[in-house]
């Protein structure tokens, strides 16, 4: 006969049925439900992480498991239907108390991704580790477990992921960045700009300074800047360490000004540090948040300086020009209403470009404007151009067979425009099903340029020419050693250097080989110091480190712990000084210099 349970089995006694249940619990079919999505994840974070694959796994795996274990628990545990039906209902009522009692931050896409499927292995674990208790105790310590898990959930709020996707929780009692912020009273939490002298001198860009997003031409190269590399003996000195809002900005730094955007309640600030003290010397506010439960709230671009003016583009899509030395407001637009784009998933991105007299940034609006060109000094439109809707990059300056072009990569491919008139030169199509672009092409020479794809759609060379007044492009090779998603990669020799994923890898320009790949720094970013061949690193954790730029092994030369917490912002060297930030604190290191080798 079957040991499967039958209608009997609720009008058994009670001394009855709790030996004949605790026998018939069947529970590997749970175990299975449990393991086996869980080892996929793992095997294709190892052999295929970043990769379409792995993004359907993760996204499938907590559905799975979850439906798994109840699909274990109403049709094949065995136990009695009262059980069955009685565990149920306690484990929703608990759950829906629960959920009661939580924290915003994990309702909604939190709940079903990490909490269900998190509380169903809780209440399948219960059962396993007891098979030596009577039924009625299995079934107490299962519930226990569950109260206590689900009285868990109550307690903590979601900050975000890592860069590989692990969810972040801290108590809800807890400060958050924010608010950790304010009191720190870095920034006044009210009145719109500290006191400047309007007389001041119109900031003008000197050598050694960072314009903008990735230097000045947005290729994350350091030259003539040699640093000492002992750092056993000579660590870089902090100079000064200080909160700052929430923001994924890096810094633009010119003299000893440095800018960078913040967040803090419903204002997007843009700041004006003293790069030698970290004080604030001005201050801009708007009236804005914007906020997605990924990567938390904050303007994302990074402030561009050009010719005594301060371009930045805020999150919500507010253009703002501003005078550099006293953050007077010159003009603002609204790309959203100028262009009829939609707010991004994660905000406007683009940091603005100007050349030739006119202010660029990517808008992704529909019929034609895709990019939008203003007039620099006065704000008016210039014009627009190009068809692409989705993209988290910035326009890319280029000289392609002589001719000055600005690049967007955007879900369509790579499009190339005229500066002063927006006139699309030409458009390398590469689809990737509606994926969004977020690394910057890198400009290999005057005939060349590499697009990188995330997800695992790789990275690709494309030979620009232009014969009788008509541009062609054409792929050279492609890889998928490497598919770049939001961190940057640079090109040294006949190499390049960056992140798939979590791993950091080189990569040969001349066929697209990956020669070695490295874990060790999570989702971090890459500044390349070309004088002496050293990439700095910062990693995804807070980490600075020296790796040398060399195609046959990767090799640390050194390093040292700068920040804390989760680190995606770009590092920026300018007149000796290491400037670091993330979205809860930035910092300023001296670094030792010495004299370049001839």
């Amino acid at each position: 006969m079957s040991n499967d349970a039958t209608p009997s089995d609720s009008i058994s006694s009670p001394a009855a049925a709790e030996p004949v249940a605790a026998k018939r619990l069947r529970i590997w079919p749970a175990v299975l439900v449990i393991a086996i999505p869980w080892l996929a994840l793992k095997i294709a974070e190892q052999v295929a992480p970043g990769t379409p694959l792995y993004m359907q796994l993760f996204m499938w795996r907590p559905l799975v498991t979850t439906v798994g274990v109840l699909i274990w628990w109403v049709f094949a545990s065995r136990v009695p239907w009262r059980d069955r039906l009685r565990g149920l209902a306690i484990f929703a009522v608990l759950g829906g108390i629960a959920y009661w009692l939580m924290d915003p931050t994990i309702r909604g896409m939190v709940f079903a991704y990490i909490v269900l499927p998190t509380m169903s292995i809780v209440a399948a674990v219960g059962f396993l580790v007891t098979p030596f208790l009577s039924w009625s105790r299995r079934q107490l310590v299962a519930l226990g477990l569950v109260t206590l898990a689900w009285g868990y959930y109550t307690l903590v709020r979601f900050e975000g992921v890592t860069g590989e996707i692990a969810p972040t929780l801290t108590f809800r009692w807890e400060p958050t960045s924010e608010e950790k912020y304010r009191e720190a009273g870095i920034v006044a939490a009210e009145g719109a700009v500290l006191p400047v002298d309007a007389a001041s001198e119109p900031l003008t860009l000197q050598a050694g300074d960072w314009p903008g997003f990735r230097g000045l031409d947005r290729d994350g190269r350091l030259t003539e800047v040699s640093i000492d590399t002992d750092w056993e003996k000579n660590q870089p000195k902090e100079v000064w360490r200080h909160r700052v809002g929430p923001g994924w900005s890096s810094f633009a730094v010119v003299g000893d000004r440095l800018f960078t955007q913040e967040q803090l309640d419903q204002d997007e600030l843009i700041v004006c540090y003293d790069a030698n003290t970290g004080a604030p010397i001005w201050i801009h506010k708007d009236e804005a948040r914007f906020t997605e439960s990924i990567a938390g709230p904050g303007p994302r671009a990074t402030p561009t300086f050009h010719e005594g003016k301060l371009y930045v583009m805020g999150a919500t899509g507010l253009l703002n020009c501003l005078d550099a030395a006293t953050g007077r407001p010159i003009w603002s637009r609204d790309i959203v209403k100028d262009s009829g784009a939609s707010l991004p998933t994660w905000g406007f991105s683009s940091s603005p470009f100007v050349v030739d007299g006119v202010a660029t940034v990517f808008a992704g609006g529909p019929e034609g404007k895709s990019v939008l060109g203003y007039d620099a000094e006065t704000g008016d439109p210039a014009w627009q151009g190009g068809e692409g809707k989705s993209s988290y990059c910035s326009m890319q300056p280029a000289r392609l067979d002589g001719v000055e072009q600005l690049l967007m990569a955007t879900e369509q491919g790579l499009a190339a425009f005229q500066p002063q008139g927006g006139e699309v030169l030409w458009n390398h199509a590469w689809d990737i099903n509606g994926i969004q672009r977020v690394v910057q092409p890198a400009i290999l020479n005057e005939t060349d340029v590499l697009l990188g794809s995330p997800f695992g759609e790789g990275l690709r060379r494309i030979h620009v020419s232009k014969q009788d007044d008509k541009w062609d492009s054409q792929e050279v090779w492609t890889t998928k050693d490497i598919s770049p998603y939001y961190n940057d990669f640079v090109v040294h020799g006949d190499h390049l250097y960056g992140f798939d994923g979590a791993f950091f890898t080189c990569v040969s320009l001349e066929d697209g080989k990956r020669q070695w790949k490295a874990r060790g720094y999570g989702n971090g970013q890459v500044l390349l110091l070309a004088d002496q061949g050293l990439l700095l690193v910062l990693s995804e954790t807070g980490t600075v480190a020296l790796v040398e730029a060399n195609p046959k092994k990767r090799r640390e030369v050194a390093s040292f712990q700068a920040i804390e917490g989760k680190t995606w912002n770009h590092p920026v060297i300018a007149h000796g000084k290491l400037f670091v930030r993330n979205g809860e604190e930035a910092a300023c290191f001296q670094l030792g210099l010495t004299e370049p080798k001839k």
